[in-house]
């Protein structure tokens, strides 16, 4: 139990000389040292989980949970019909669509610049059931009913960073063509290309750079022309009730279907980027970790010099009945106000320039080499626990030699010292 007279000695060793109440130069020091390194730690976690909530999230506008996939060369499902509906009676599976999946080279009928797409062929909005990607509510024009003019279903939706690449916005014409779509002249015997071509009904902003540069979507029966799949599809596209419950999820679709079916959950698809996020997380937080353990060892500097310059006195309060777990106290506390203070500052810096880097978006990033336009930040509540009670702990620990140290003083020769 902490007495009053420990915590009072542990106040007067805290402050300056001369009677001052405010705090000596080395205890300030010392509290930088923990405000440093809890702020820097509270900002690069919150940029860490800001950046993998904010790809993930952006990932999953478009992409599902789960995908089932065919085994062999060629990607596509036949009898998609009769497996869809199993899928959707499964426990834990919230929606089941099917997709299809293909490359083509674009251009926008009348001039001449073209380029590479991504096609996704999907129902239309409407369709019934639950929708499995939030993907269709990213429409800033028109929209996913894929309604032509000529009311064939032959629209398409395309990315905003795409539509102003291609000058293409609703009304356009946009041409296609595709690996599929090549074939062979019989008179001539040269390779023939044909295009097929799409209204732009609308255009979609996702925020990811990738979705919005590179990918169209249209109906899923004109992606089914577009691949020359026939009445197949090139895969099933499942949402799960919970993300985090996807993998487990998958195995459990995977055996129930057999072969020859294999899924892939969101995790899989984006395997690399999501290892690369939490390996350099990791990397982060043990780098900055250091600065907290440079800040345990200016504490022991701090609390040792304090030793050394209290010794007589602490000499003085021993040969009086002050017992040597008290004089531990002293010391011990005075770590635990250096680390509780520091942290509480160093929390609320790091926190307050978290939420301003967050909200007004203060460092712009490359889209095209980030995936995203800014710098996220996120907070997590379990980190910022952890690096408050390390901290704190920390600062505790370093206090144990110099603590130790007085508490072993005898009072005759701490007396005599000078």
């Amino acid at each position: 139990m902490i007495s009053r007279l420990e915590l009072s000695i542990a106040w007067r060793y805290l402050r300056s000389r001369r009677g001052s109440r405010l705090l000596s130069f080395i205890t300030v020091i010392a509290m930088g040292g923990v405000i440093v390194g809890v702020s820097a730690l509270i900002v690069i976690m919150g940029v860490m989980n800001g950046l993998q909530t904010d790809l993930r999230e952006k990932i999953l506008v478009g992409s599902p949970d789960i995908r089932i996939l065919n085994f062999g060369d060629e990607l596509r499902i036949n009898d998609w019909r009769a497996t869809v509906d199993r899928v959707r009676a499964m426990p834990g599976v919230v929606a089941a669509a099917p997709f299809v999946l293909t490359e083509g080279l674009a251009n926008v009928v009348g001039k001449s610049y073209s380029g590479g797409v991504s096609i996704v062929g999907i129902d239309p909005v409407g369709a019934p059931g639950p929708e499995v990607t939030s993907i269709r509510t990213k429409a800033t024009m028109g929209d996913f009913r894929f309604e032509s003019a000529d009311g064939k279903s032959m629209g398409i939706v395309i990315g905003a960073l795409l539509a102003d690449r291609f000058s293409a916005y609703p009304g356009a014409t946009l041409s296609i063509i595709t690996p599929t779509s090549v074939t062979m002249d019989p008179i001539t015997g040269l390779m023939m290309p044909h295009a097929i071509e799409f209204e732009v009904t609308g255009v979609f902003e996702t925020g990811m750079y990738e979705y919005d540069n590179q990918y169209v979507f249209v109906d899923l029966g004109a992606g089914q022309r577009a691949a020359h799949l026939g009445s197949a599809v090139t895969g099933i596209e499942v949402r799960a009730t919970d993300r985090w419950v996807a993998p487990a999820l998958a195995l459990a679709i995977a055996d129930s279907l057999g072969y020859p079916y294999r899924t892939i959950d969101w995790q899989q698809q984006n395997l690399a980027l999501f290892r690369a996020l939490k390996l350099e997380k990791l990397g982060m937080a043990v780098i900055l970790g250091l600065i907290t353990l440079v800040a345990a060892f200016n504490i022991v500097g701090t609390l040792t010099m304090v030793v050394r310059d209290k010794q007589r006195e602490i000499g003085i309060l021993k040969a009086m009945g002050f017992k040597s777990a008290s004089v531990r106290r002293v010391f011990m506390l005075q770590g635990a106000v250096i680390g509780s203070v520091g942290t509480t500052i160093g929390l609320a810096l790091g926190l307050g320039i978290g939420l301003a880097l967050g909200r007004w978006r203060l460092i712009p990033l490359d889209p095209a080499i980030y995936f995203i336009d800014h710098l996220p930040v996120r907070m997590e509540m379990l980190d910022i626990m952890a690096i408050a009670i390390a901290s704190v702990a920390v600062a505790i620990l370093a206090t144990l030699h110099p603590a130790v140290h007085a508490s072993r003083l005898y009072p005759v020769e701490a007396i005599r010292s000078e």
